[in-house]
């Protein structure tokens, strides 16, 4: 549920590869005042597929996007049909080790922020604060009527009472907590309207086929010149929500570092891209900066 992206897209022209050598971001970590962008590949970790890579879900689906969400009733019911179900998925999910090692740098005073463009909330389960959610939340709704903003938990309590005995096999869960269901097993549930107005709801997450609201950009490229550096985690960043931030940052002349297992559309912008997996890289980086990342804790979530 982000921006259409490029789905063809596939690196070009003369682009560093990837390394196995993570000592420029301890480098960077070690200076302070990094800024965190975050994409799909952090959670994997945490059972929550990316949209991208090797078992990417967008080989298999196709998010849906704000004009199809807002053409009709039966979009709008397969799209509520499949997320009440993912969203179960997403709530069993707790923070996975990169995510409590972020935590634990901004913790020790070495970021100046964190940019994600996840809607899983798992940054903030694992103790980050003030991150920015370039997408949004699944954590919120919102009225397309009258504008007001409630609780995912509280919709979900409605949903259950709508459709009891809601509980089809999914084929798969995807990185927006929609979960794969045929038209058979959609075709019965009910969703819920807005309680204030009687109006359409809708997550409060950027679609595909969505803007990031211009306050947000505009937020976050005060945070790109503020920053030290950019550490890009987990993003391949096809889209230009994330893109542009890594674009500018290299423009302004601050070192973009990647690590990321695959190459990105960002590689010809940054330093470096380290070619490891998140969670044990990041740990092992927090390890040697002397920075101690807590164990597992999934009652956070």
């Amino acid at each position: 549920m982000r921006m259409r992206p490029t789905l063809s897209w596939t690196p070009t022209g003369d682009v560093p590869p990837g390394t196995t050598d993570p000592e420029p971001v301890a480098a960077a970590l070690a200076a302070g005042g990094v800024l965190v962008l975050s994409g799909a590949g952090i959670s994997t970790e945490s059972g929550i597929p990316d949209y991208r890579g090797e078992h990417g879900s967008l080989s298999r689906h196709t998010p849906m996007t704000y004009q199809e969400f807002i053409a009709g009733p039966q979009a709008r019911r397969r799209y509520w049909a499949r997320s009440h179900l993912g969203r179960r998925a997403f709530d069993r999910a707790g923070p996975n080790a990169g995510h409590r090692a972020v935590a634990a740098f901004e913790r020790h005073g070495l970021l100046s922020g964190v940019i994600t463009q996840n809607v899983d909330g798992l940054h903030q389960a694992a103790g980050s604060e003030g991150v920015v959610e370039l997408h949004g939340s699944l954590d919120r709704v919102l009225c397309l009527s009258c504008g007001a903003v409630g609780s995912r938990r509280e919709l979900a309590r409605r949903l259950e009472e709508a459709n009891p005995g809601f509980d089809p096999v999914p084929a798969a869960l995807n990185p927006d907590g929609d979960a794969d269901l045929t038209d058979e097993q959609v075709a019965d549930f009910t969703p819920v309207p807005c309680a204030r107005c009687g109006g359409i709801l809708k997550p409060d997450v950027v679609f595909f086929g969505e803007t990031v609201p211009r306050e947000r950009v505009e937020h976050c490229r005060e945070l790109v010149g503020a920053a030290t550096a950019l550490l890009v985690l987990g993003s391949s960043l096809t889209v230009m929500s994330g893109l542009r931030f890594v674009r500018e940052a290299a423009l302004a002349g601050k070192p973009v570092l990647i690590v990321n297992r695959d190459p990105t559309r960002g590689d010809r912008h940054a330093v470096t891209r380290v070619a490891l997996p998140l969670g044990a890289t990041l740990t092992a980086l927090a390890d040697r900066l002397g920075v101690p990342v807590p164990s597992a804790d999934h009652s956070a979530r």
